[in-house]
């Protein structure tokens, strides 16, 4: 491998960084989007069950928030219902809405690092080609003579590189593509999720009395 890399030439080593960050966050998404640490197939009908009758306790409320971010999502809603009890349905969508919106920033972390590399790989492989290239028309003499060993290193330049540029930027584009799906099935489960928990939270949320045109308000 070592002997590649010289062969290579330095336009090799951006590659190999760009290689090792792909690979790091690879493994950092693989952990971070795990359906446990996301949204646990059975935690909202969990969450419905424990509120059936009433809303829970602001304790239990933070050990949801901190089980995983559909648990964020759906305690901010079950917040917003008990520090205000006449919160309006709307006002209750605006809570579920902005929670989400952050979650799925957070779950979009480092994709566009990835993506960047995928789309960068290939024209780093093309600039170690170029660089190639022009080893391989310096090696050629005005005399029309050449030398075989620039020429040689001038074509290692030019093969590696453009081969290990589509071999970092393939796999990287794979992964991006697989993460971008997962964080899109994630945002239409955290949606769906919280459509379910705004009429139920309604349920404890105290109406405002409505008066008739005339009728004084009692106090």
């Amino acid at each position: 491998m070592f002997s590649i890399i010289q062969a290579a030439g330095w336009p090799i080593w951006p590659l190999l960084l760009c290689s090792v960050v792909a690979l790091a966050l690879v493994l950092e998404r693989f952990a971070s989007l795990r359906t446990a640490r996301i949204a646990p197939p059975k935690l909202l009908d969990e969450v419905l069950a424990v509120s059936r009758n009433s809303l829970p306790a602001p304790d239990v409320v933070t050990k949801l928030a901190q089980n995983s971010v559909l648990g964020q999502v759906l305690a901010s809603g079950l917040h917003a219902v008990i520090s205000e009890p006449r919160i309006s349905e709307n006002a209750l969508r605006n809570v579920f809405e902005s929670q989400g919106a952050a979650a799925i920033h957070k779950l979009e972390r480092y994709l566009n690092t990835l993506g960047t590399i995928a789309a960068a790989a290939p024209l780093l492989g093309l600039l170690g080609t170029v660089i190639g290239m022009i080893e391989i028309f310096g090696s050629q003499s005005p005399t029309g003579g050449s030398n075989p060993e620039q020429l040689a290193h001038g074509i290692s330049i030019a093969l590696y590189n453009t081969a290990f540029g589509l071999i970092v930027a393939i796999p990287t584009l794979m992964f991006y593509r697989y993460f971008r799906g997962r964080v899109d099935d994630y945002a239409v489960e955290l949606e769906q999720a919280s459509e379910r928990m705004v009429p139920h939270l309604m349920r404890f949320s105290v109406r405002t009395p409505l008066h008739t045109a005339g009728t004084p308000s009692s106090f």
